[in-house]
């Protein structure tokens, strides 16, 4: 059974950073493509990164939303079986639930339906 737990979440103001952690388990983890998704109060869940499996390479495509282009680095690292999203920057409307997804093939994917196991998520608030 592939489980995804998040941590990393929290309160932080405006212009800080935060970094979010994904562990993940129950199938071969650099096989597949991770992203991270948020859903703030009253709006549908979008997108925010992607990156793909790295196959035997050290090499993995990355792909974002525009909002968070330059301030938001999605990492992973095969080894320790965690995805990573660093936040910097942080706005007010960064504020939502973040969670991980893993993908149901190994290419960068920003549609929810193509990611089959979902984490629990992690709370992120920015304040002003």
């Amino acid at each position: 059974q592939v489980q995804l737990v998040e941590s990393g979440g929290g309160l932080v103001q405006a212009g800080g950073s935060l970094r979010l952690s994904c562990a993940a388990s129950g199938r071969t983890f650099s096989s597949y493509g991770m992203g991270w998704f948020r859903q703030a109060p009253g709006k549908e869940r979008e997108f925010v990164a992607a990156i793909s499996a790295s196959g035997g390479s050290t090499y993995s495509r990355t792909y974002y939303r525009n909002s968070v282009k330059g301030r938001f680095t999605i990492s992973r690292d095969n080894a320790k079986n965690t995805v990573y999203l660093q936040m910097n920057s942080l706005k007010p409307e960064d504020t939502a639930v973040y969670t991980c997804a893993s993908a149901k093939t190994s290419v960068v994917l920003s549609t929810p339906y193509e990611y089959d196991y979902w984490g629990q998520g992690t709370q992120v608030t920015v304040s002003s």
